[in-house]
């Protein structure tokens, strides 16, 4: 069974960092894109971070581009997402998602074929 499970997420001051992770179980890593997305209440989700199956290539929200860094360890089975100097609007439901094949782009969103539940993450003095 294909699953993805986020951790990670928290409570933080502005200013402080959170690293994400995001397990997967039922298939291999290296062989898929990853998105990171999120959602705050009442707004539509947004893409976050990606990278293509190779893990060669990247792509951040402008919104996180120089504070936020995706990686991932294929023999781990596992994403993460290094989030820095995070703030208020940075606040929401954050979700992994999967799609086979990708290389040297960002799958659409509608593409992705697996989802995690979410973890949430919380800014706020």
């Amino acid at each position: 069974q294909l699953q993805l499970v986020e951790s990670g997420g928290g409570l933080v001051q502005p200013g402080e960092s959170l690293r994400l992770s995001c397990i997967v179980s039922g298939f291999t890593l290296a062989n898929y894109a990853i998105g990171w997305f999120r959602q705050a209440p009442g707004e539509r989700r947004e893409e976050v971070s990606c990278m293509d199956s190779t893990g060669g290539w990247t792509k951040y929200a402008d919104s996180v581009k120089g504070r936020f860094t995706m990686s991932r360890d294929n023999a781990e089975n596992t994403v993460y997402l290094q989030m820095n100097s995070l703030k208020p609007e940075d606040t929401a439901i954050y979700s992994c998602a999967a799609l086979y094949w990708v290389v040297g782009r960002c799958a659409k969103e509608e593409n992705y074929d697996y989802w995690g539940q979410g973890t949430q993450v919380t800014v706020s003095s």
